[in-house]
């Protein structure tokens, strides 16, 4: 196998080894992200959509660095300017980067020909495969997965104004974003003008991304971005294979009446996993030879106890909105919304990662 070549940089200097020694605490959080990932393992999988490979023609900035610097985008939830403005003014985001000093961080413009080259080149596979390493070197790294997965949908709104958007169509223009579409997040309360109480359903437009949370870890095991008009209940079984194909062990799955299918419950059984979806109501209340084995599933403990833990993924649904932009799409298309799903719960794992090994939090 030919060596793979990238520009160099000037990060072994001598003045610059000395300045980050100085000015990088040792418990900063980006130099613990450094020592808790191997990022050379990213560099061989992300230049085989170069021309040449790194192997032949003119040497490239290593990959590596670019997907640092989208990582460190969605960590700050800053644009790709932006960042390039903070690497360029960081000593620690330097030294994270692995550049020199005094050393220039690519510019935006590179960092937008990177996701182009990979979206031309491998769509979203290439994000979700580097999503999985990260999961697989939390296990190496001796991370201890517990056996509850809890799973839930959370929805992303299109960068769109939709009013103008309806204009646009009536003039017999496309839509803005021709893959996002209407979607319905739940009823809320809502009191007339006589004072009444009633349910009226919510919607938003936009995706809709299915992810799987490990309860013990916190950390995010799979994710599939979608559409918003997808079925919670047909996604279950994606969900649970990704995690398995990632060596996860699993007794217990937990979810919302979404994923309440008896197709779920079956499969589920199949895999020797046991459900703890909530069911709906009419569950119980039927008149038909399954209503005991529903009422069983009620009582047991692994069904109460898993519903506890449903909070968590809320609480991560809650920490990617607030601190990582994730309520509204940077981009348009459905492929560029996926990028988004994974450079962001991708950030947060790295969040979850450090903390978990080294105790040092990013906020």
């Amino acid at each position: 196998m030919a060596k793979v070549r990238c520009k160099e940089t000037r990060a072994d200097s001598f003045f610059g080894n000395f300045l980050y020694e100085r000015k990088v605490a040792k418990d900063h959080f980006l130099r613990k992200l450094n020592d808790v990932i191997d990022w050379n393992r990213f560099t061989r999988k992300l230049l085989v959509y170069y021309q040449g490979k790194g192997e032949v023609g003119q040497a490239p900035y290593n990959p590596t660095i670019i997907l640092k610097m989208l990582l460190l985008s969605y960590l700050w939830n800053v644009s790709e300017r932006m960042i390039e403005e903070m690497a360029d003014d960081s000593l620690s985001i330097g030294y994270f980067l692995g550049l020199g000093a005094d050393e220039k961080a690519p510019d935006h413009s590179t960092l937008t020909l990177f996701k182009n080259r990979l979206i031309q080149n491998a769509g979203t596979r290439i994000y979700d495969d580097i999503f999985n390493e990260i999961v697989k070197i939390a296990r190496e790294k001796g991370v201890k997965f517990g056996q509850l997965q809890i799973v839930d949908s959370v929805h992303l709104v299109a960068d769109v104004n939709v009013e103008k958007d309806r204009k646009r169509q009536k003039e017999d223009q496309g839509p803005r974003d021709k893959d996002a579409g209407w979607g319905a997040k739940g009823d809320k309360t809502v009191i007339d003008a006589e004072g009444k109480k009633h349910r009226e359903g919510q919607y938003f437009y936009g995706y809709k991304d299915q992810v799987s949370l490990n309860a013990d870890t916190e950390l995010v095991t799979s994710i599939i971005p979608g559409y918003a008009n997808d079925y919670d209940g047909h996604k279950l079984k994606e969900l649970v294979e990704k995690d398995l194909s990632m060596g996860i062990e699993i007794e217990v799955v937990t979810g919302d009446k979404g994923y309440d299918d008896g197709e779920n419950h079956y499969d589920l059984k199949q895999k020797g996993i046991k459900s703890a979806i909530r069911l709906k109501s009419n569950r119980t209340k039927k008149k038909d030879k399954n209503k005991a084995g529903w009422l069983e599933l009620e009582r047991s403990e692994w069904y109460r106890e898993g519903l506890k833990e449903r909070y968590k993924i809320e609480r991560k649904f809650g920490e990617a909105r607030k601190w990582h932009g994730y309520t509204r799409c940077r981009y348009l298309g459905f492929v560029r919304h996926a990028v988004q799903s994974y450079l962001t719960f991708m950030a947060l794992n790295l969040k979850r990662l450090v903390k978990l090994l080294t105790g040092v939090a990013f906020r």
